[in-house]
């Protein structure tokens, strides 16, 4: 097996993860690998696999990808693998779980310290540990998520097989793809989102080609003196099913509600917690909590 024998277990809101530790490079694991580990019956369970590691250890990166790493300043990689073995490239969840984890190890600083910069197949990114927060939680950090781009409005008709109705999804870039459904009427007759069935794959129409997150909100407070918006989200990840939390789905929710009601800043309640999340005209920012669960030697 190229896993080393000890990984770890992570979860940020609920997103969870293998990590590990692969310095030297010797630790790239194959699709069978990162399928058994995530199983959740056979193996240990998670969402995805992450090794964090240095860019030129990844065999899947170009020249040009590592020379953005080294332009970034980031040494560190996070090598992300979903549940069934494909590569992605991003996942905002991930970086706040692989960078609380660098921090116990010892290569990230702790709150006051310096930001961590983490490559990711979609650019590097830039955590800042922020502590404990509320409500967000304990070891909180802050993700510079980067650029997003989107679509037009409601171009896309979501259904989910098995239950009625269908909604009207837009397509956000941010750095993986997805399509975001507001439940709103006259917009969706699905369900609410807490009765929406999500262990079925929802169907996207037209076609994308690279496979999607699907997310599902509703907007609970648009009126908070604070200008912060309040909204409950549930999302279906290529690769993985229905995840307790999606950073970049958040995100590109972020983003959505920013188009229909000129909020800027949100406070989303996933199954795994509440996350903050800020939109402005160039990149998202998500911001939310970590845990590292424990360590497993592997027989």
């Amino acid at each position: 097996m190229s896993i080393p024998h000890d990984v770890y277990k992570a979860h940020a809101t609920g997103n969870d993860f293998v990590v590990y530790l692969d310095p030297d490079g010797r630790y790239e694991p194959t699709a069978d690998e990162v399928r058994f580990l995530c199983d959740r019956h056979f193996g240990i369970g998670g969402d995805g696999l992450i090794r964090l590691t240095h860019p030129a250890m990844v065999s899947d990166l170009n020249a040009e990808q590592i020379a953005e790493c080294a332009d970034g300043d980031a040494a560190w990689f996070m090598d992300y693998r979903n549940a069934d073995g494909s590569l992605a490239e991003m996942c905002g969840n991930g970086t706040r779980a692989i960078t609380l984890f660098a921090q116990r190890q010892g290569i990230a600083d702790g709150p006051g310290g310096e930001p961590f910069r983490l490559g990711t197949r979609a650019g590097v990114k830039v955590l800042t540990s922020l502590g404990d927060v509320a409500p967000y939680g304990r070891d909180v950090f802050q993700v510079r998520m980067g650029a997003w781009s989107r679509g037009a409005d409601d171009a896309y008709t979501v259904t989910i097989p098995g239950m009625p109705g269908e909604g009207r999804g837009t397509f956000v870039d941010m750095g993986n793809p997805h399509v975001v459904v507001p439940l709103w009427r006259p917009v969706a007759t699905l369900p609410d989102v807490e009765d929406l069935d999500l262990t079925v794959k929802p169907v996207v129409t037209p076609t994308i080609e690279t496979d999607q997150n699907v997310e599902f909100v509703r907007i609970d407070d648009a009126s908070d003196p604070d200008g912060i918006g309040k909204a409950t989200m549930r999302v279906h990840e290529r690769g993985c099913g229905e995840t307790l939390s999606c950073g970049t789905g958040l995100c590109a929710t972020g983003v959505v509600l920013r188009g229909r009601t000129r909020i800027d800043h949100w406070d989303i309640t996933v199954r795994g917690g509440i996350v903050r999340v800020d939109v402005d005209d160039t990149e998202g920012v998500l911001t939310g909590p970590a845990t590292i669960v424990g360590r497993i030697s592997l027989q």
